[in-house]
């Protein structure tokens, strides 16, 4: 008798439990739509996890698809019990590889008796002590966005029950991410040109109104490259609006690659022409690495229409305080140094005066 009341009580307690996540549903989906930032959506959806099935103990892990590297995995959000619990496996390991491959969820109660993972494919050295867990994919639509992941060094911490409300909590959680994509998305198109990839105008000149200020306080320089590609109304013309794109997509990438160590703010600034703020670099700096802009620029080749070709630049240089004192001043002098640059005769650089 003593046996089944204490089968009674746990089964009551069990019972308790399972009521009070359930009925924590409502909260789990108003905390998870608040918000469309997918930070604070992800943070959210692994704190929930973390506090109503793990009870803030182990790891929680959150990890996404990388859609750039697709099938990869990237580690995104994280929740420990201690700061001492490291989680080195950024890209997740063996029981995260098989949910990405199955799409299923996975439930270990002790992975050492677990005869579906080759343990000696897991190192010692790069994980930190688990024995149980749980992992759920969370998809939509057939696509995959990540996985969700619990896991405690003692055995049996996770049973059925705490799989099934994973599974629901992250079947809210897929709507509340892919709403956060959409967000981000749509911030992203605001910020960033759609064929260059590089900062539109808009938000250009807000970042450089803001650094003019910052400048103006601390008493500092950054210059402003203004820059156009020669003769690019010959490549619509002749070749077509098709090969005029591959020409400013080349000329972006380039743009990006050969100032890259040069702290830029670059923007495509309208039709073929950039415009790029170097914080921190005075006249000499800036004109010298305009120079090598315009080289790497010239030397690259670009195939149109199964020929090869390459295209030059002119650019202008402005520095701010001493060209300028306000953002419209130096986008006007760094846009008459580069029309004087292409009087000269194009592909050079000229500062100004």
């Amino acid at each position: 008798m003593r046996d089944e009341r204490t089968r009674e009580f746990k089964n009551k307690i069990a019972l308790h439990n399972r009521i009070t996540r359930y009925g924590s549903l409502k909260n789990i989906i108003e905390e998870l739509s608040q918000n469309l930032d997918l930070e604070s959506v992800a943070d959210a959806l692994a704190s929930i996890s973390f506090s109503l099935i793990a009870n803030n103990r182990g790891v929680c892990i959150l990890y996404l698809v990388d859609k750039k590297d697709q099938p990869k995995l990237s580690l995104f959000k994280a929740k420990k019990e201690h700061k001492n619990l490291f989680i080195k496996a950024k890209e997740g390991d063996i029981f995260d590889f098989w949910v990405l491959r199955q799409g299923v969820p996975l439930l270990i109660e002790d992975i050492k008796k677990d005869f579906r993972f080759d343990l000696e494919k897991l190192k010692t050295d790069d994980i930190r002590p688990v024995s149980a867990l749980v992992a759920v994919p969370l998809v939509s639509e057939n696509r995959f966005l990540g996985i969700l992941r619990l896991d405690h060094p003692d055995i049996g911490f996770y049973s059925q029950d705490d799989l099934r409300f994973l599974v629901t909590i992250c079947d809210l959680g897929v709507v509340a991410l892919e709403n956060g994509e959409l967000f981000k998305k749509t911030q992203d198109l605001a910020v960033h040109d759609e064929l260059t990839s590089l900062y539109t105008k808009g938000y250009f000149l807000e970042r450089l109104k803001e650094e003019c200020k910052r400048s103006m306080r601390q008493g500092r320089v950054f210059s402003l490259l203004m820059l156009d590609i020669d003769h690019f109304k010959n490549y619509n013309d002749k070749l077509g609006h098709m090969a005029g794109d591959i020409v400013l997509k080349t000329v972006s990438q380039v743009i990006v690659q050969a100032l890259a160590g040069a702290n830029p703010i670059v923007s495509r600034f309208g039709g073929e022409e950039f415009c790029i703020a170097i914080l921190g670099a005075d006249k000499k700096k800036a004109y010298a690495l305009s120079c090598e802009l315009l080289v790497k620029v010239e030397k690259t080749k670009i195939i149109l229409r199964k020929q090869e070709s390459n295209v030059t630049i002119s650019v202008g240089v402005a520095t701010f305080l001493d060209d300028a004192r306000d953002e419209n001043e130096l986008i006007f002098k760094a846009d008459r140094a580069m029309y004087d640059a292409k009087q000269k005769g194009r592909n050079r650089v000229a500062v100004s005066a």
